[in-house]
């Protein structure tokens, strides 16, 4: 049976694949803020690291607390570009 035939009636057919693209990846959206919004935290977080960690304030904890905010960005990076390809399939 096709996609057009399940169509209930007085609905259009984008609004229909719309609502069916949402049931198979629910919260798609706010996984994506939520990805996006992490990996501005960690960038903030990497700046002011790197500016203590160039001024030479408290090196030691510093260096770790940058590696950790990079890392961070580099997860959100790779989350929502996991999430942007499983909508190209």
């Amino acid at each position: 049976m096709e996609d057009r035939d399940r169509i209930p009636p007085g609905m259009s057919p984008e609004k229909y694949k719309r609502l069916m693209a949402e049931a198979k990846a629910p919260y798609k959206g706010l996984r994506k803020f939520v990805y996006g919004s992490f990996a501005a935290s960690g960038a903030i977080g990497a700046f002011i690291f790197f500016t203590q960690a160039l001024a030479g304030r408290d090196v030691g904890s510093a260096l770790p607390n940058l590696a950790l905010q990079i890392g961070v960005v580099a997860l959100m990076v790779f989350l929502f570009r996991l999430e942007s390809r499983k909508t190209k399939k």
